[in-house]
């Protein structure tokens, strides 16, 4: 962990802050007129994922928290777990659901995940999937005809066992490229 302040605030910093890791999403240096002037910040808390927001004094001092991301490659489901090997050393790590969240429906054997370490304490905060993953549709209904000129959706199941909304001109065995972070169709692939 290294000392700082804050105007060392950067987007995607991790810091340490009321016994917590926080990310800053956001920072703005706001200098209002007589007053002192302050660092009006937005920070997600690492373990729960919820997003506050604090003002810091302009100069107040900061732990500065350094991570490490490890790519590994995701194997199987045991249980309720989710078991990652390191593709270099080979190590097997296993991890529960709640470690993965909502991006767990989105993920299948083979594919890679960042997982997030505090390097201080080589203790495991988050797994990141990739930004967008490319799935098959396993099942879908047949659209309506006049239906695809316009914006309907319909619901698709896909190869993850995960159920989104997707335009009505997507058949089964269709490939798809999907936003792991919101969950939502983008394009054919």
């Amino acid at each position: 962990m290294a000392a700082g302040t804050t105007s060392d605030f950067r987007n995607g910093m991790v810091i340490r802050y009321n016994d917590d890791l926080f990310q800053v999403v956001e920072f703005q240096h706001v200098a209002p007129g007589n007053w002192r002037a302050f660092v009006r910040v937005k920070l997600k808390n690492l373990r729960n994922e919820k997003v506050i927001e604090d003002r810091f004094r302009a100069g107040a001092d900061i732990d500065i928290v350094r991570i490490e991301r490890r790519t590994m490659q995701f194997l199987y489901r045991e249980g309720v777990d989710f078991v990652f090997m390191d593709p270099n050393t080979f190590d097997q790590i296993q991890v529960s659901e709640a470690m993965v969240g909502d991006a767990a429906k989105f993920l299948k054997e083979n594919d890679n995940a960042d997982l997030v370490y505090d390097d201080e304490r080589e203790e495991l905060l988050s797994v990141e999937l990739p930004i967008f993953v490319i799935l098959e549709v396993t099942e879908t209904t047949i659209a309506v005809r006049g239906d695809t000129a316009t914006n309907v959706t319909k619901p698709a199941t896909l190869e993850t066992g995960a159920v989104i909304q997707v335009p009505g001109f997507v058949n089964e065995g269709d490939k798809l490229k999907i936003d792991t972070r919101t969950g939502t169709y983008i394009e054919r692939a």
